[in-house]
């Protein structure tokens, strides 16, 4: 090849320059956030007023989820082509998120022994009403752990995606997606390419979202700050020390596990995944990002049907910053109450927050219902205790939303590694940006084939290497 050729290619693959700064979502949502904390803060009656606009946000993300997660799975699945491999990667799944768990709670109770963030408070139980606490959850009783996997199972197809049962839609679709590859992929091959092409469409609509994203963490921040307030935060400063102290170790341990063993630089990932983290905070959600942070983690060279096995399934099971949040206020609450937990106390309401915090995902109040839970188990103070954790909750927003994501973030990767279905050449050039969005289906003849057994979502790929 002469270098007049070479130049020629060069050009041909070169990626689009780089936005102006002013362009790129991350700015835009910095810019939302900080100003909805202004108005919060400084017009406190118009912040309350702005809720609409995160809930309007968060209910245009809702609308694809399900569908998006059911295409993401299928699709996946038909390209690993082996049922037995999506069963290892549900077990291996599973195992890893028990053991993240596990230890999330056990570090929290550690925690709140060391801390002791509760101590010296003397909260009089006949003081306490019970009324808050219903008006946050609501009435509904906490299921128990039989009641939850039978759950799993959708009663009416039509009906999990109606309700956005994450779960639900999950187990059908690893039905739908082990029937194509049972019945054999190139018989399926006409339904395969349909759900390809609708798949395309899906992460067009969520490109359109992703343009008022910034509006709707603008809403969301507002109306959390103008709410709640502030000032208000300093009566359980130590509580939120020490939730948020706790949150940075952890993290510092999940950096540790993604560099180990997966040999993920997990900064370089954030980085990557800026945009993503930033309107998780922004909105204190993580099912905000949920299509998004797949399709990062696709391309960062997770297998699709690894990150479509993983992620949705640790929105459920692996919720590293509630668990680490739960263990340090039920010791909060019992030593607000005079209550010191003796060993086998903690240890038993261990085994009952490892339950509890399973059956409550995606429930309101989730958090206010697993402690309930615990506290009626245990039978140390008054359930209505739990409700003096209203003024705090609002503030652990961000360290749960950040700790459960970068967890489930960091799930991915080691799982896609210990299945053998992680590409790091395929990650490293995602962190080096040289990725660009393309409009075309994945496995369409623009598209590049996949580098393994990786099959890139819609929304991004790698960038062709020259020919030679």
């Amino acid at each position: 090849m002469n270098l007049s050729s070479a130049a020629a290619i060069s050009t041909d693959t070169k990626l689009p320059a780089r936005k102006p700064f002013y362009r790129q979502l991350f700015f835009q949502i910095l810019v939302a956030v900080c100003l909805g904390v202004l108005i919060g803060h400084f017009w406190p009656d118009l912040g309350s007023n702005l809720r609409p606009l995160g809930d309007g946000f968060i209910q245009l993300i809702k609308m694809i989820i399900a569908p998006l997660i059911f295409l993401v799975i299928v699709t996946g699945i038909s390209a690993v082509g082996d049922v037995k491999a999506v069963g290892r990667v549900g077990v291996k799944a599973l195992l890893y998120f028990t053991g993240a768990t596990l230890f999330a709670l056990v570090f929290g109770l550690i925690v709140g022994n060391v801390v002791q963030p509760g101590a010296g408070l003397n909260i009089d139980p006949t003081s306490l009403s019970q009324d808050a606490l219903e008006a946050k959850t609501g009435t509904a009783p906490p299921k128990d752990a039989g009641q939850f996997l039978l759950g799993v199972i959708p009663t009416s197809v039509v009906g999990a995606f109606a309700s956005n049962s994450l779960l639900q839609v999950l187990c059908f679709s690893v039905f739908f997606g082990a029937a194509i590859v049972v019945v054999g992929r190139e018989r399926c091959l006409p339904v395969v390419n349909l759900l390809e092409t609708v798949l395309e469409l899906f992460f067009k609509i969520m490109g359109w979202v992703m343009r008022v994203a910034p509006i709707g963490a603008f809403g969301a921040m507002a109306f959390i700050i103008g709410q709640y307030g502030i000032s208000s935060l300093g009566t359980y400063a130590v509580l939120i020390a020490a939730c948020y102290g706790a949150a940075i170790i952890f993290i510092a341990l999940l950096f540790l596990v993604a560099w180990v063993y997966p040999r993920v630089p997990l900064w370089q990932f954030i980085r990557y995944a800026r945009e993503e983290f930033m309107l998780a905070l922004g909105t204190a959600s993580t099912e905000s990002v949920l299509p998004r942070i797949m399709t990062k983690l696709t391309n960062a060279g997770c297998s699709r049907a690894t990150t479509g096995l993983v992620v949705p399934t640790g929105y459920s099971f692996n919720l590293d910053g509630a668990a680490l949040y739960l263990s340090i206020s039920l010791l909060f609450l019992a030593q607000a109450f005079g209550h010191s937990l003796d060993f086998g106390q903690q240890l038993a309401a261990l085994g009952i927050l490892m339950l509890t915090s399973k059956g409550m995902a995606g429930v309101p109040g989730s958090a206010f219902l697993a402690l309930s839970a615990t506290a009626g188990a245990l039978g140390i103070f008054p359930v209505a205790g739990v409700a003096l954790l209203l003024g705090a909750d609002r503030a652990m927003d961000s360290m749960r939303v950040v700790v459960n994501l970068l967890g489930n973030c960091v799930a991915t990767f080691v799982v896609a590694k210990w299945e053998g279905q992680f590409d790091r050449e395929a990650m490293l050039e995602a962190f080096q940006g040289k990725t660009e969005e393309i409009t075309t289906a994945p496995g369409s003849p623009e598209v590049p084939a996949a580098v393994g057994n990786l099959t890139p979502l819609a929304g991004e790929r790698e960038v062709p290497e020259p020919a030679r």
